[in-house]
């Protein structure tokens, strides 16, 4: 009985001096890898559209880069693939290159905002887009109860979805996309005559110039009055010496 005491004891020795072994020689678990900004989007799905555009703008990339060094954080709208098809037919296609570019840019700010942050921000919010084309691009937020709107100035929606939630990342989704106010902004030319203005300096254009050749004719006839004048003088005073001489 002693023997098999002993022995019991031996092996729950060896049994805790096995299991110290393997918890000091088991692997660390391995470090998180990078913040991935495009694949949280490709993870969830439907974001098909809002991927291609970050990819051929390269704001993807950028925004992939400055996530490492930025010390504000970014917050990123993403609109949906039913967002990109609900819009007009042709409007995409109708921006150039740069445009493009500041329509994406639109959608991202260069700070991390959690929804309720969202909230109590003074609008309007500067985007990545502000300073691009000179223009001003900002975005208004409005909300309670971690219910947040988003307006563009063009389009309005609800802030529905939050992708990723967590410093220096927000990627929140959009059922529309945000249109800046600036595209649709085109400088008014300058005010062309009304037709009842051009009548009437037409007229007047007319008039003057009909006054100016009548000028010539009204001289004429003032010196023929005066030469009729003259002959009927002369005429008188011969008669009246005649009379005179009789």
């Amino acid at each position: 009985m002693a023997s098999a005491l002993v022995s019991s004891t031996v092996l729950s020795v060896f049994l805790v001096f096995i299991a110290t072994v393997s918890a000091q020689t088991a692997p660390a678990p391995a470090p998180s890898g990078p913040l991935n900004f495009t694949g949280i989007l490709d993870k969830n799905g439907q974001y098909t559209y809002f991927l291609r555009f970050l990819a051929d703008t390269q704001v993807g990339s950028q925004v992939q880069n400055q996530l490492n060094t930025t010390s504000e954080g970014f917050t990123v709208f993403a609109p949906t693939d039913n967002a990109f098809n609900n819009l007009k037919p042709g409007l995409i296609n109708s921006l150039d290159p740069q445009k493009k570019v500041e329509l994406v840019l639109f959608h991202v700010l260069p700070k991390f905002y959690s929804l309720n942050d969202l909230q109590f921000v003074s609008n309007p919010v500067r985007t990545q887009a502000t300073g691009q084309d000179g223009a001003a691009y900002g975005l208004n937020f409005t909300g309670q109860n971690n219910q947040v709107n988003v307006s563009s100035g063009v389009v309005e929606t609800q802030i529905n979805n939050a992708l990723y939630q967590k410093k220096p990342l927000a990627v929140y989704q959009v059922d529309k996309v945000l249109l800046p106010a600036a595209f649709f902004e085109a400088s008014s030319p300058a005010a062309a005559p009304s037709p009842a203005t051009k009548k009437a300096s037409g007229t007047k254009s007319n008039s003057t110039s009909s006054s100016t050749a009548d000028e010539p004719a009204a001289a004429d006839n003032s010196g023929s009055m005066g030469r009729n004048m003259g002959m009927g003088l002369v005429l008188g005073l011969a008669l009246a010496c005649m009379g005179f001489l009789s």
